[in-house]
């Protein structure tokens, strides 16, 4: 990132300055003053110029990802493998990719290690930023193969769930997993799907949607003398 220090007769001048050098506007740029400058006797002895040191402001997304980043490197850093963390925005996620030979050890079983590492990554992101960050970390893609085969699984229990009419629920998932079956029901106008539990014992439960009967038309039958006898085929 460019810092430069900047001379001139007042802050204003330097800041203007400063923005023409770094081909900025100024609410793009962070100042900080190192002199205010000293008009001297007369204006002449002992003037001094005002000095200002600028830079271009990081985006927060990016001061955040840098956060997040260096956050998982550290972490990284106890465990015995080469890695290379790299980092991009989507939607409303921070992802970041780890490239390792050592995948594997880094996913752990079903994700769970992956899963804690990203706990503990936008936890301590969230704290040193002072604003909520959310962060997906991810290695070798396992992310969106997870993805394809929750996506799957989801449409396969939601078949079921047409069959059978009755609800299906699915083992405890991570917010993330939840999040996918959610995705891949919403669609599906014979379904529904709602989370349940706590914590990390957290479900989904899918359901089926109970069709209403459709008004037939007819008219009402006349109502029944008091006396009549209930047929055995009435509902209760």
């Amino acid at each position: 990132m460019s810092v430069i220090e900047v001379e001139e007769k007042s802050i204003e001048d330097a800041i203007a300055l400063a923005c023409q050098k770094l081909k900025l506007p100024r609410e793009k740029i962070e100042i900080e003053v190192l002199s205010k400058g000293s008009s001297g006797i007369f204006g002449i002895v002992g003037a001094r110029k005002a000095k200002i040191r600028a830079k271009a402001k990081v985006p927060p997304v990016e001061h955040n990802a840098e956060k997040a980043k260096e956050v998982l490197n550290e972490i990284l850093s106890h465990i015995d493998l080469p890695n290379v963390v790299e980092w991009e925005s989507k939607e409303e996620y921070l992802y970041l990719n780890i490239i390792s030979n050592g995948s594997g050890l880094l996913i752990g079983k079903r994700g769970k290690t992956l899963n804690a590492l990203q706990y503990l990554v936008s936890k301590i992101a969230s704290r040193l930023a002072g604003e909520n960050v959310s962060v997906v970390v991810d290695t070798e893609n396992y992310r969106s193969k997870r993805e394809v085969s929750l996506t799957d699984l989801a449409r396969e229990l939601g078949d079921k769930v047409k069959k059978s009419g009755r609800p299906l629920t699915t083992g405890p998932m991570s917010s993330q997993d939840r999040r996918v079956i959610h995705l891949a029901l919403k669609g599906d106008q014979e379904v529904r799907t709602k989370s349940k539990g706590e914590g990390n014992l957290r479900r989904v439960v899918i359901y089926p949607v109970r069709k209403t009967r459709k008004p037939s038309g007819r008219k009402p039958a006349a109502a029944k003398a008091p006396e009549a006898a209930r047929t055995p085929d009435a509902e209760e």
